[in-house]
């Protein structure tokens, strides 16, 4: 019998690219598309479909409302297997995802929609409680781990690591202090720990903060998107 699929997307041009390529697939039977989260869990309901195809961000909020489904699922239909399809490569949305196990899970980016086989695998894959991840995906997690791995972000603990984070919003010591509920004198101790352990040199205060901050938001991905430094 042919694979019942449900395929949520908000961007009609997507939405009819999947369906075009699961309609040249006899081994799968479109049976209902939604172009929005509630329409989806709506159309779950009414079809019993065995697979999901969904964009990550769709009405009503546009954020993450296919891992929250896909989420919700494992309670409410845990044998419906869920294809997740994104413009980007995002690790953090991957690894929410597999949260609660890689069964019946797939990951796929919107720019292999055409291939073919690409996706008619993934749908296969979810159908048998198996998972795929786009082979790009797989090697930009990969790319991620080794560069964590590399980072002297390491070996700061927890709490200097949040301490780290506050002062690359321009957080004062003072500031930082009442954010994260410590006195002034425990900011200056993280602090002067996160400079040991990073390798800052002696140097004016400021300029350890700018590098230490510099640091973090490379490691982060987001050096030029944030304010640096403070007092």
């Amino acid at each position: 019998m042919a694979i019942r699929v449900v395929v949520a997307e908000d961007s009609y041009l997507v939405r009819e690219a999947v369906t075009r390529v699961l309609g040249e697939c006899p081994d799968i039977e479109l049976v209902a598309t939604a172009a929005d989260a509630a329409t989806l869990i709506a159309s779950i309901d009414e079809k019993a479909p065995q697979v999901v195809i969904t964009d990550i961000r769709m009405p009503p909020t546009g954020s993450d409302e296919g891992i929250s489904v896909a989420a919700g699922l494992r309670e409410t239909h845990p044998d419906v297997g869920v294809v997740i399809l994104s413009q980007y490569a995002e690790p953090e949305f991957v690894l929410r995802l597999l949260d609660e196990g890689s069964s019946g899970r797939a990951y796929l980016l919107k720019e292999h929609i055409h291939h073919k086989a690409q996706l008619v695998e993934a749908v296969k894959a979810v159908n048998n409680s198996d998972s795929y991840i786009d082979p790009k995906l797989v090697e930009t997690l990969v790319e991620g781990r080794a560069r964590a791995a590399r980072s002297p972000l390491t070996d700061l603990t927890p709490r200097e690591v949040e301490t780290l984070a506050q002062i690359a919003e321009g957080k004062s010591n003072e500031a930082i202090a009442r954010e994260l509920f410590l006195t002034k004198r425990a900011v200056e101790k993280h602090i002067n720990s996160i400079f040991m352990k990073l390798n800052l040199a002696e140097a004016p205060d400021v300029s350890r903060r700018v590098k230490a901050a510099l640091m973090f938001l490379a490691d982060a991905g987001l050096a030029g998107h944030q304010p640096v430094g403070g007092r």
